[in-house]
């Protein structure tokens, strides 16, 4: 299935006290690149939103940034460490009379000392907010997949048309290469008469079988089979159900190898500039199938 890699999708979900908003991007990348972006309490559950997004997609980069807000900071107490302000203040009292001040120890300088009075470490109920979590993200994630998917179409009408552009030409190619064994013969005599300037009897049967054996190091018919199967196999990748973009891009070295050999066998002038024409639409596809998973 062609999906493209490049998409966006956000997702606002409201429950009671919690409130979840997910936004996700995807980005080009040749490999599975996750980045989050968690509030403060809820990176105990990196992983498996790591999970969740290697489960629905197999390449590029996803980043995710979550904003959730679950009335912890409204439901927070605070904690009070009355020895360590003691200790503070006292120490502040053995400077003051140290050097003679007559400095006020104000509540200020109390509270310059960290720690005198800090949120209580109740933990937030990260199990009980995952089912909703998981949801708000799955939900965001089915939209970036119908955006990857909608994209793919283009480009996979794209493929289809060039496909097709490709097979026009490999029929011209096959068609241009018939004929061989005659058109050396023709060329060898035309060849031999001008260096004897007609001097020499030519042996009828030499020049077929040289003619014969360059035609057949000229042979690309099995070329020609290999690029018909190859674009069968495109296409069948194209509409298959598993992600296309690393068997397409391995297909299309194949597709650049049979075109190369093709072109160093064949010295007929029209074949090698359809195989020039081949090589620039071969370049435009690869151009495309870097961005699809």
């Amino acid at each position: 299935m062609i999906k493209s890699m490049t998409a966006f999708s956000r997702m606002e979900k409201i429950k009671d006290d919690l409130s979840v908003s997910i936004e996700i991007r995807s980005y080009n990348s040749k490999y599975l690149d996750v980045a989050l972006r968690l509030p403060y309490g809820y990176f105990p559950l990196e992983e498996r939103i790591k999970g969740l997004i290697s489960s629905a997609v197999s390449r590029g980069r996803i980043e995710l940034s979550a904003k959730i807000t679950d009335g912890f900071e409204k439901s927070r107490s605070f904690e009070l460490d009355l020895p360590k302000a003691e200790a503070y203040y006292d120490a502040l009292e053995r400077l003051k009379n140290q050097f003679d001040m007559r400095t006020e120890i104000t509540l200020d300088l109390l509270l310059n000392q960290a720690d005198i009075i800090k949120p209580s470490e109740n933990d937030r109920d990260l199990e009980g907010h995952w089912e909703f979590i998981k949801e708000s993200i799955q939900e965001a994630m089915d939209g970036l997949d119908a955006m990857r998917k909608k994209e793919g179409d283009f480009i996979a009408r794209d493929f289809s048309e060039r496909l097709d552009f490709i097979e026009k030409c490999i029929h011209r190619i096959e068609k241009e290469s018939a004929g061989l064994v005659s058109h050396y013969q023709n060329r060898l005599k035309d060849r031999i008469s001008a260096l004897t300037k007609n001097l020499v009897e030519i042996d009828p049967t030499r020049i077929a079988q040289e003619a014969a054996f360059l035609a057949d190091r000229s042979d690309i018919s099995e070329e020609i089979v290999r690029v018909f199967s190859h674009i069968n196999q495109f296409r069948a990748i194209m509409h298959a159900e598993e992600p296309a973009g690393r068997k397409l891009n391995f297909l299309l070295q194949e597709f650049n190898r049979e075109f190369n050999t093709m072109g160093s066998k064949v010295g007929n002038a029209p074949v090698c500039h359809l195989i020039v024409d081949l090589k620039s639409e071969l370049e435009k596809i690869r151009e495309q199938v870097q961005n699809i998973e």
